[in-house]
């Protein structure tokens, strides 16, 4: 795999945790000030199109529901000024598998989404990603830090835009639940331990854990490791250059295994979280009036769109806080998508340049749930402080953050349900004591995936 994160100081990572940590808890209340452009309105165009009457494009994503349908409103934008018609295909993890049937099949989508770093290598090793053009590189070059224009090539070459970002270093909390429990944010890991056990004896389980979803475990881990272990070791262990046999997985796994072991802190039990998908971890989180199923739901900024399904108000019901420093120093991870051309169509290119465009992101931005790393992108365009703070922390990172870990990894081993780490990982939900077991079958599949 490529490399990624390397030659950054611990001096940056540290500012940038401190940077997102004051954005973070500087929002409160006010959640709908600077209002932007009328829902669905675009600003006037920033990025010239090519006209494309008559050609039909398909664009495939693992997005469902709102995720889904906020993006579909982008791909309506670029219809009308190019002419041309866009077909959404919803994909399947792992989206190689399923690019691949399509592509086996004579019938690839033009545009593909890809969640994983380590699925647009495997796209360009199989021949079927396209590089970017000019207009899109233009685009990249103008708008675009070099960290994310690097995730988004391979070899030297770019392939890919990098449309959706992702802060995953988050925890979204119930307001009430807090206050009922007069519990406050914690930063330090030791303090979310014992805000767990003051909630849970209040009577509402602390947390929320999409079990059900593997790679919500994964980010579990991961945010752990960086913090306890250190961005060296993190960015080793993403290249597999040491094994997940280390002493330093342990660790992570053990200080996991204070959370996931205490099954009065989980949402439903053990059980109840092994069954419970990501969309529902939050919803439930957010509902339920004084009896939520839970105080505390971790993941992404994306949060906001399922919150967004509730009666609850991002900014007033549903506030937000760093993930607790476990180490010295709070964990930021990131994610994103990035969208490969897969045929060599003029339709594609425009779609990419349009997608690396500031006008793209901030239709999407209105929506909520949405980050993007584009530099252009109006503040103004985001629809809460929250989330207006988490995308002006991201673009002042610059290219000082660490990328998921299991988004590096081979798709064999960091983005198949049922297999690898997400499995492992979910097996480690079941049997918290297993640390040394979890290592071992860690460690199998990365072998095998990595070819190490």
């Amino acid at each position: 795999m490529r490399e990624h994160g390397t030659g950054r100081t611990n001096l940056k990572w540290a500012a940038l945790a401190a940077a997102g940590a004051l954005a973070l808890t500087a929002c409160g209340g006010d959640a709908d000030k600077e209002p932007s452009a009328p829902q669905g309105a675009t600003a006037s165009p920033g990025v010239q199109l090519p006209k494309l009457d008559g050609e039909k494009l398909q664009v495939a994503a693992v997005w469902t529901g709102p995720e889904q349908e906020n993006f579909t409103k982008v791909l309506k934008e670029f219809e009308k000024r190019t002419g041309a018609t866009v077909t959404f295909v919803p994909a399947q993890d792992p989206i190689v598998t399923f690019l691949g049937t399509k592509i086996a099949g004579g019938a690839p989508p033009d545009v593909a989404l890809l969640p994983q770093v380590g699925a647009l290598v495997s796209a360009v090793q199989n021949k079927w990603a396209q590089p970017v053009g000019p207009e899109a590189q233009a685009q990249l070059d103008k708008n675009y830090s070099a960290g994310w224009k690097s995730l988004g090539a391979v070899g030297g070459t770019q392939y890919g835009v990098y449309y959706k970002a992702a802060n995953k270093s988050l925890i979204w909390y119930n307001a009430k639940a807090f206050e009922a429990a007069g519990v406050k944010p914690p930063t330090t890991w030791k303090e979310l331990i014992a805000a767990a056990d003051t909630l849970s004896a209040s009577g509402t389980p602390a947390v929320s854990v999409a079990g059900a979803d593997g790679w919500t475990l994964t980010d579990w881990f991961e945010n752990i490791y960086l913090s306890q272990a250190g961005p060296e070791k993190y960015d080793r262990l993403a290249k597999h250059e040491i094994k997940w046999t280390d002493a330093s997985v342990a660790q992570a796994l053990t200080t996991l295994a204070e959370l996931f072991g205490r099954k009065d802190f989980l949402a439903g039990g053990t059980s109840g979280a092994l069954a419970t998908e990501f969309p529902k971890s939050v919803t439930q989180t957010f509902t339920g009036g004084d009896r939520p199923a839970a105080a505390m739901v971790f993941e992404g900024d994306f949060v906001a769109v399922n919150i967004g399904q509730t009666e609850a108000k991002v900014g007033e019901d549903a506030l937000v806080f760093p993930f607790p420093a476990v180490g010295a120093k709070a964990p930021v991870v990131s994610g994103g998508d990035v969208a490969v051309a897969l045929k060599p169509s003029k339709g594609a290119q425009a779609l990419l340049t349009f997608l690396a465009s500031a006008d793209a992101a901030q239709i999407q931005a209105r929506e909520g749930g949405f980050v993007s790393p584009n530099k252009a992108v109006d503040p103004a365009a985001y629809p809460n402080d929250i989330q207006r703070n988490i995308a002006k922390a991201l673009i002042a990172a610059g290219d000082d953050f660490r990328f998921d870990m299991s988004d590096q990894a081979p798709a064999a081993f960091g983005g198949t349900p049922g297999a690898g780490e997400w499995k492992a990982l979910q097996d480690f939900l079941a049997n918290p004591s297993d640390v040394a077991g979890t290592q071992a079958k860690l460690e199998a599949d990365a072998a095998k995936a990595y070819g190490n």
